[in-house]
């Protein structure tokens, strides 16, 4: 039987149509015909199936013609990656100045608030305390020094550097009934903490005449290390602001006794 081979499905059905018109042919013909109509077909029919084309397959030319858009898209992707390159470089001084100056202006405020609190604590304890250890002859009443104590406790409580605030030596009493601590031990300037036991306030009661009432005070300054400093040149050039900060800070109370 003879095979019939088509590259596609109007081939296929092209010749199986003149095979069965062969054959139609051979069945009204003699018998001595029909072998000779079958061989006559058979020899037009090809024997060997055609190569199959590979849909996959492109050619040189249509291999050319598909990569130059490809290329075209690689020339225009790496144009978009210089581009966003050279603006990440431009803006990138700018970010990291403003994310300095966020985290030193918040670092300063922070301080601050404990500066405050800190103060007030002190005041507060310092005006609970007796003042019959405060005399002239006594130049270094333990009431004041504990004052001094209670404030270094809360700046380390708060992880607040102290400058060696407790290490130093109880200084000697100062005009106006006032103690003031230098400290600078680990610290870009002097901190300097000053404790008054006897600060005249005039205060004058709802119908009454005005009274002279003594309070304690306590007053901070802090240095404050500044970093925005240090970037900022990145934007201007040559600018210099102040590295150190101090950071002032007071509270008051009236004497107990």
């Amino acid at each position: 039987m003879c095979r019939i081979a088509t590259e596609n499905s109007e081939g296929f059905a092209f010749g199986w149509h003149r095979a069965f018109s062969a054959a139609i042919h051979a069945l009204q013909s003699p018998p001595a015909l029909v072998a000779e109509v079958i061989k006559t077909t058979c020899s037009e029919s090809p024997q060997t199936p055609a190569k199959k084309r590979n849909p996959n397959s492109i050619s040189k030319a249509g291999t050319a013609v598909a990569s130059r858009p490809r290329q075209q898209r690689f020339a225009l992707l790496r144009e978009t990656k210089a581009a966003a390159l050279i603006e990440f470089a431009v803006a990138l001084p700018l970010l990291v100045v403003l994310v300095v100056g966020i985290f030193d202006f918040g670092a300063a405020f922070n301080l601050k608030q404990e500066l405050n609190n800190a103060v007030r604590e002190g005041a507060r304890f310092g005006a609970a305390q007796p003042s019959n250890d405060i005399s002239p002859a006594n130049l270094k009443p333990p009431s004041v020094d504990a004052i001094r104590f209670l404030i270094d406790s809360y700046l380390q409580t708060a992880h607040i550097n102290d400058c060696g605030l407790s290490g130093i030596s109880e200084p000697n009493q100062g005009g106006g009934m006032t103690w003031v601590y230098n400290a600078s031990s680990g610290c870009p300037g002097t901190l300097t903490l000053t404790i008054s036991r006897a600060w005249p306030v005039q205060v004058t009661p709802i119908n009454q005449s005005t009274l002279t009432t003594l309070f304690t005070t306590v007053q901070i300054s802090y240095p404050f290390q500044w970093h925005f400093n240090n970037v900022i040149q990145l934007l201007v050039p040559g600018a210099s602001y102040a590295g150190v900060t101090y950071i002032p800070s007071g509270a008051a109370a009236a004497n107990a006794d």
